[in-house]
């Protein structure tokens, strides 16, 4: 008798398949199946980590001398007794699905959406803008620095920076971020308020001539002055009705261009002083740019013997200290760095202590004058007799 007529309890008449023990005759094909089944799972999940998610790191940059890239006229500068460190961040993005899964699992690194980071901007914008303001906060850094020794410097308003282009106006196939308009209509504009006033009235669909001085930015944050070229524009219908109320009365545009601006300034100084800062866009190494000048022109004792970090927008010739982004990441940078000291502006004081350690002392300071007397007050001195008005420049 047959093991299958044994297992029917005596019906010889039983189907040997149907009697026969289950696992026994599954198991052939469960297992292909499992595989295939977790082939699949891992193929869709690798296509999903590879797309793009349209979003943005922010992660720890770098932490460097400034000085090495100020010049000054020789026999200006002076031998430094300690270090004054600029810093930045890493943006990458948009971050694949890997790149995101691994940024996410780093709690150095902060993860931002598109819209958070850039808003409206296009990417290449957002690029050309941050040039722009590094290039503003090269000549900001100087005029601050020099006036906190005592010198000069005059400023005078030569016309309006376009410093964005939105997507959609007429203006977006003419103008470009970093170029400067001088008229409309052969009437001057050395100003924002005398290009709203130049427009004043004016109605959508009609043309104005511009004549835009075609200026570029290079990579070093470098302002590039360009030749005046006549551009025809028509004008836009206002997306809203607001008003402007800073130009000596009441403006409500019934026209625009379609364009953000700022006023374009032509700066006058003592002495020459450049600052090159390759491949890094934002305003943020401002106070960093302007401590070392002042280091390197009043006798390199500034930070007395010791290795310091800042960060922070200058935002006029006063010194006044602006906001920044990506602190906590920078704070990682400047302790990597060997920094023992952070200059930070007040709002971002929290966001440096949350990533420093002990080693690291951060100070919140709204001006450049603040900073000077707690450098002073930590060992630093400055020279008083620079004479930088003599200097040829």
């Amino acid at each position: 008798m047959s093991d299958f007529t044994e297992t029917t309890d005596g019906d010889a008449d039983a189907n040997p398949l149907e009697a026969a023990p289950g696992p026994a005759l599954r198991r052939p094909w469960r297992w292909p199946f499992l595989f295939t089944t977790l082939g699949l799972v891992f193929v869709v999940a690798l296509v999903l980590l590879s797309r793009s998610t349209n979003d943005y790191a922010i992660a720890p940059g770098d932490a460097q001398p400034v000085t090495p890239f100020i010049k000054v006229p020789t026999g200006l500068g002076h031998p430094l007794d300690g270090k004054i460190l600029l810093t930045d961040v890493y943006l990458e993005g948009p971050l694949s699905g890997f790149s995101w899964l691994a940024d996410w699992f780093n709690s150095d690194d902060d993860i931002q959406s598109a819209s958070n980071l850039l808003g409206s901007t296009p990417e290449p914008q957002y690029v050309a803008q941050g040039y722009l303001d590094m290039s503003q906060s090269q000549s900001d850094a100087t005029a601050a620095a020099l006036t906190s020794l005592g010198d000069h410097v005059s400023e005078a308003q030569t016309g309006v920076l376009v410093y964005g282009v939105a997507g959609g106006y007429p203006a977006s196939s003419v103008l470009k971020v970093g170029q400067v308009i001088t008229k409309v209509d052969q009437t001057a504009t050395p100003t924002q308020c005398a290009l709203l006033h130049a427009l004043d009235g004016r109605q959508p669909g009609s043309t104005v001539s511009l004549a835009v001085e075609q200026s570029t930015l290079n990579n070093a944050g470098t302002f590039v002055d360009g030749p005046i070229k006549d551009e025809t524009v028509s004008l836009a219908r206002p997306a809203s009705h607001s008003s402007v109320q800073e130009c000596g009365g009441t403006i409500t545009p019934t026209a625009i261009l379609g364009i953000d601006t700022e006023q374009q300034l032509a700066w006058t100084f003592p002495v020459k002083i450049s600052v090159h800062l390759a491949d890094i866009g934002g305003p943020s190494a401002g106070l960093a740019m302007a401590l070392g000048i002042i280091d390197k022109l009043s006798g390199g004792h500034l930070t007395g013997n010791r290795t310091i970090a800042a960060t922070g927008a200058i935002l006029d010739p006063q010194g006044d200290i602006g906001d920044v982004g990506g602190v906590p990441q920078k704070t990682i940078a400047v302790e990597r760095a060997g920094a023992t000291v952070f200059f930070v502006p007040p709002q971002e004081l929290a966001a440096a202590r949350s990533k420093a350690t002990p080693q690291l002392h951060v100070y919140a300071v709204s001006t450049l004058h603040q900073v000077l007397q707690i450098l002073k007050h930590l060992g630093g001195t400055t020279s008083a007799n620079h004479a930088l008005a003599q200097a040829a420049p």
